[in-house]
């Protein structure tokens, strides 16, 4: 009996999102995307086109630049294979996500799954704040276990906006889409995420045009950035206290954003102004120790390196502290620590024709390819970007690069019956 290809691939891409957010160790998810990867692979004849290629190859040659700078060092093997599978990780999280795209053939279909599991993690984040949460008006409480969830914000915008951009609801009941885009919202609300927030107004533009450079995006830009200045005044003018509750703490955390990411001058022994700019610190840390070696901007330092915080930093729940740390926020940073301005180079070549999509046509897959482009430009200087090792994103940027091919071409990608 012959099993319907979403019966197989929808669950399993379901539980590979699920999986990536509520499993908290980083290489048991590298070793079932790997392993599902695997299955992919072995169950089907599956071909890439020469269009998803060239979208891969600069993650590809990213990875291999990498082994440079560890070729001039000597590192333990346990931090070297730690850093090769963040490398690693977005090629299988690319290459799974355009197979099962591929397999469904069905942009409905694979939406579905992306909302299935959102609504599935709203109520699982509902759960983690009736039952763990001890103070409701302390933001940094409801924030400890679930720091941000992308997957929820993409949920509650192809609820909204799937039938404007592609003509057909994607919840047929209506009653069911009010609970569900309620339901996101308040979710997505109660993470309290200034990056979530950011995304939020990105994809919300996008699906209204206004992420493509033209005269009325020019006037919605400077519309954005007045309010943004506005804001600003008012939050620097405004007696908003960084030990304040609920709103006024996520107030604070908007407040300080630009200086936590580019502050360098900071005092390490005033541990309140290091927790505020914890993300500038670790970048000024990774260039001073560069500065060390001036070669390592041309390769980088290698997979296995680590920044030296001078001093042991509570960041891990251990009693001591870590004094080395392998990653960071800043990814942009990142890269240049681990594989040097090549790598940098190539990243952001890589992101911005990835936002070029948009100039492709206004359909719901270049919409998405070139919003996801725009989303890592901006997280890659707060989270990582492409190589934050709780990414889902990069799962959706495969299957939206599938999608956007064969509305492209249709006739020279072939269905999953006809491959059969």
């Amino acid at each position: 009996m012959k099993i319907a290809a979403h019966k197989i691939y929808l669950p399993l891409f379901v539980a590979l999102l699920l999986l990536q957010l509520y499993l908290p160790s980083f290489k048991a998810n590298v070793f079932f995307q790997v392993a599902a990867l695997g299955v992919l692979l072995f169950i089907d004849n599956v071909r890439f086109s020469v269009q998803f290629i060239k979208q891969l190859l600069p993650l590809i040659i990213l990875l291999l630049i990498g082994f440079i700078g560890t070729l001039f060092h000597r590192y333990a093997l346990y931090n070297v294979v730690k850093d090769i599978f963040h490398f690693v990780k977005p090629v299988i999280g690319l290459l799974v996500g355009y197979i099962i795209a591929r397999r469904l053939n069905n942009v409905g279909l694979f939406i579905k799954g992306i909302a299935a599991a959102s609504i599935i993690s709203a109520i699982i984040h509902f759960l983690i704040i009736i039952f763990l949460v001890r103070d409701f008006t302390r933001t940094e409480d409801i924030r400890q276990f679930t720091k941000d969830n992308f997957l929820e914000m993409f949920g509650l915008f192809f609820i909204i906006y799937f039938k404007k951009l592609e003509g057909r609801e994607l919840v047929g009941n209506i009653w069911y889409k009010r609970v569900f885009i309620v339901l996101l919202t308040v979710s997505c609300l109660l993470y309290f995420s200034r990056t979530m927030f950011i995304l939020a107004i990105i994809i919300v533009m996008a699906a209204h045009g206004y992420t493509k450079i033209t005269a009325a995006t020019i006037k919605v830009l400077v519309l954005l950035l007045f309010c943004i200045t506005g804001l600003s005044i008012y939050l620097n003018t405004a007696n908003i206290r960084r030990d304040g509750k609920g709103i006024e703490y996520f107030l604070y955390k908007i407040k300080n954003a630009p200086a936590e990411i580019f502050e360098t001058r900071i005092n390490r022994e005033n541990h309140a102004a290091l927790w505020d700019h914890w993300r500038a610190y670790e970048a000024k840390r990774a260039v001073a120790l560069m500065n060390t070696e001036p070669e390592s901007y041309i390769y980088g330092t290698g997979y296995g390196s680590l920044v030296n915080l001078k001093f042991f930093a509570p960041l891990t729940g251990e009693k001591k502290g870590i004094r080395y740390i392998s990653d960071l926020h800043n990814g942009y940073i990142n890269i240049l620590y681990k594989i040097g301005l090549v790598g940098i180079i190539i990243y952001i070549i890589m992101l911005t024709r990835l936002y070029l999509y948009i100039n492709r046509g206004f359909s719901f897959a270049n919409i998405m390819v070139s919003s996801i482009g725009l989303i890592y430009i901006i997280t890659s200087l707060m989270i990582t970007g492409v190589y934050n090792s709780r990414d889902i994103i990069i799962f959706l940027l495969g299957g939206m690069l599938y999608y956007s091919e064969r509305q492209r071409r249709p006739n020279k990608i072939l269905t999953a019956h006809e491959e059969r």
